[in-house]
């Protein structure tokens, strides 16, 4: 299961960098699609502005112009 995170995450920061420009809710559902594709049951995506951040291995997505970043954190169960 934590493979398949890190497979799911990493493809997410690869397209994230394009999608830049996009609105944040928009991103935010194409990411939790990819996410639950994966059968990720428990977890948080949050849109928060850049200076929120406290973990950078947590963004998941840049949206709005760059102003904010989509963040991601598996939920214990």
């Amino acid at each position: 299961m934590i493979r398949v995170a890190i497979t799911v995450l990493a493809s997410l920061v690869a397209t994230s960098a394009l999608a830049a420009v996009k609105p944040c809710e928009e991103l935010k559902a194409e990411i939790e699609a990819k996410i639950q594709a994966q059968g990720v049951a428990s977890y948080t995506l949050e849109i928060v502005p850049n200076s929120e951040v406290k973990d950078p291995n947590m963004v998941v997505g840049t949206c709005d112009g760059g102003s904010k970043k989509i963040i991601y954190q598996k939920n214990d169960q």
